[in-house]
């Protein structure tokens, strides 16, 4: 009996024991997986990091100038004789510029150049974005909404003649439409000017140019044409400055992401719908985007802007490099490279197609992104935008409910019996997707005019591209996720490639090809977060060589022939030291594609070594001299599979 007795009161602690673990592990489970999956990923990371040190740091040559670039340098200045332009000349030029703030910044400079072509004065251009009409700030004009005039005119005094505005007695006649008006194509040849333009130019005095394409001149011209080329390239990086006050706000931004000591890298992704739509990728989003990628396509199609098909396939587009890389997948690549979660990364773009869901994955990965708003404060801002008159906000309103008894009404109405009932609706319509600029799409065939809220922001992005557009240049590397798409019209990321790549050559600036890297991504699709230390290899070796030698060439084959302004070599550069011969490579029609710049004078070469010890010595040293660069020994290599083990770890992947 106490046998017994024991073996009973045994039983009854060992249930206690039981109820109590089972209340501890309920209550442990109130806390979100969230906050237990950032708690196991951080301290994942810090006891890696203590290993091995910072990755960041570790793996400094992810932030480090290209070397094979390091001779080049800017040299804009004309080489032969170079006449000053005569206040006699042919007549004046006025122009009005449709587009965001790559478009302007392309035409500006075709406009100054057709200007010196023709030997006439140009007038100051109008920003159809920036009107008064668009309810911007009083304080501004047009064109000082963005750039800086004074500086404009003042550094092209030994290239072309600017005025301000047409002299009073011809500014009737232009009201009346009494002077030429051309709508040139941004594929118009100097020969088009000279026979075409230039007689009514003489004739009339005056001449009108309404450019829309994002530029009004072909990107290559002839060969005995260098100094227009050269031209181009001073209007972009030198006379076109913008105003002081988005200068100063973007090296505050800048100055603010360096705080820590740590470099940063710029990632614009290039979503913009209309991108989108021109190339068909509608399939790459979900629901509502999806329809509104198509609607803007259908309309492309009827203004005979593309001569498709409305519906293809978007994945077949993808594959061929014609979609822009998403988010998720510029994620996967920079933690192929190598890049730390730690990783500081700035996004660019005030268009951001798709919203903050498609950057969900990313910010996973990279828990430090940031952006123009996480830099700087409202104040900040609308110090900026200057002093508006205040407009309603936009507020969509869904239609009345109606009551019971008109939809009683509206039956007895409708007709004779039988009647056919309502077709079913294509999916089911949420309540967040009419809500918002988009929830037209939810009521009507037909998208609505922009609202004077709507103007005004159109206003307002050609301010935050600007900012962005600082940061991205000095950014210690930039990543793009759309340029050179082939439509012939100027991006973003194509002009902040080409300014870095006139102003620093060597800086770290991924130059891709999203067809090899989308035939990549297809080898491992169903396993991305995943992948075998092959692929890495691959994708490492693919991203690095087109910081170099390869990448400027295809840079040269594909972008330039459509933007000269992304890829001004040779014209624009020179070299401290004489490239090879056996390293200049020419295209078939004898362009060159990789060298070919002339050698620097030696005032560039003495300031070029001053500025490389400069440099030497201010550089922040982002590794504290943990390791030495050296190439990559077996001590590095097993460090590296170290890392990759790790990085394919269950916590890398942001749906769990």
């Amino acid at each position: 009996m106490v046998f017994k007795s024991r073996i009973k009161w045994i039983a009854l602690l060992v249930m206690i024991l039981s109820v109590g673990s089972l209340v501890v592990h309920l209550s442990m489970t109130k806390s979100s997986s969230v906050q237990l999956a950032s708690y196991a990923r951080d301290t994942l990371w810090k006891d890696f990091d203590s290993l091995l040190g910072a990755q960041d740091f570790r793996n400094k040559h992810l932030w480090r100038p290209v070397k094979s670039l390091e001779t080049l340098q800017p040299y804009a200045n004309p080489r032969n004789s170079y006449p000053a332009p005569s206040s006699k000349n042919n007549g004046f030029i006025y122009a009005k510029i449709f587009g965001g703030f790559d478009k302007i910044k392309s035409s500006i400079c075709d406009l100054v150049t057709i200007s010196r072509l023709l030997n006439a004065t140009l007038i100051i251009p109008e920003l159809q974005e920036s009107l008064r009409s668009k309810g911007i700030s009083n304080k501004f004009k047009s064109f000082s909404y963005l750039y800086d005039e004074e500086q404009f005119i003042a550094f092209l005094k030994n290239d072309v003649i600017i005025a301000k505005a047409l002299p009073e007695s011809l500014k009737a006649a232009r009201k009346r439409n009494e002077f030429p008006l051309f709508k040139p194509k941004n594929s118009a040849s100097p020969k088009f000017y000279l026979e075409e333009v230039l007689p009514k130019l003489k004739k009339a005095g005056v001449i009108g140019l309404i450019i829309s394409d994002g530029g009004c001149l072909q990107s290559t011209l002839p060969a005995s044409m260098p100094e227009l080329q050269r031209l181009r390239c001073r209007v972009a990086f030198h006379a076109l400055q913008l105003r002081s006050e988005i200068q100063v706000l973007g090296k505050k931004m800048v100055d603010r992401l360096r705080k820590s000591g740590q470099p940063f890298l710029a990632y614009h992704p290039g979503l913009v719908r209309d991108k989108l739509a021109y190339h068909g990728c509608a399939e790459l989003f979900q629901d509502v985007h999806s329809e509104l990628i198509q609607y803007r396509r259908a309309q492309m199609i009827k203004q005979k802007i593309i001569s498709e098909e409305l519906i293809v396939d978007s994945h077949l587009r993808r594959d061929n490099g014609l979609c822009p890389l998403m988010p998720e997948e510029v994620g996967i690549l920079l933690k192929a490279l190598g890049y730390s979660q730690k990783a500081i990364i700035y996004l660019a773009g005030s268009e951001m197609f798709g919203g903050q869901r498609v950057l969900i994955p990313l910010r996973a990965m990279f828990p430090n992104l940031v952006d123009m708003t996480s830099l700087c404060s409202t104040v900040e801002l609308s110090e900026l935008v200057g002093p508006e008159t205040p407009l309603p906000e936009n507020t969509f309103k869904m239609a009345p409910r109606k009551s019971d008894k008109q939809l009683k009404d509206e039956w007895n109405k409708a007709g004779p019996r039988p009647r056919p009932l309502p077709p079913p609706p294509d999916r089911p319509i949420y309540q967040h997707e009419k809500e918002g600029w988009y929830g037209w799409i939810t009521e009507n065939d037909t998208e609505p005019s922009p609202s004077p809220m709507d103007l005004r922001n159109q206003a307002h992005r050609l301010l935050w591209d600007a900012l962005d557009f600082v940061v991205s240049v000095e950014a210690d590397v930039f990543f793009p996720g759309f340029n050179n798409d082939g439509s012939g019209l100027p991006d973003f990321s194509s002009l902040v490639m080409g300014q870095r790549l006139y102003e620093r050559p060597s800086s770290r600036t991924y130059r891709l090809d999203r067809k090899i890297i989308q035939e990549l991504f297809n080898i491992t699709r169903e396993n991305m977060y995943h992948p075998n230390r092959n692929w890495t290899l691959r994708v490492r070796k693919h991203l690095n060589s087109s910081l170099g030698d390869s990448g400027l060439i295809r840079q040269s084959m594909l972008s330039k022939p459509r933007l000269f302004l992304s890829h001004p070599l040779p014209e624009c550069s020179c070299r401290t030291s004489a490239l090879e011969d056996s390293k200049q490579i020419r295209s078939d029609d004898g362009r060159f594609l990789y060298g070919g710049e002339d050698e620097c004078p030696k005032w560039i070469k003495s300031a070029g070594v001053e500025k490389s010890k400069t440099d030497d010595s201010d550089q922040p040293d982002y590794e504290h001299d943990l390791l030495t660069e050296q190439s990559e020994t077996d001590e590095e290599f097993a460090k590296s599979k170290v890392a990759s083990a790790f990085d394919q770890d269950e916590e890398w992947d942001p749906n769990d």
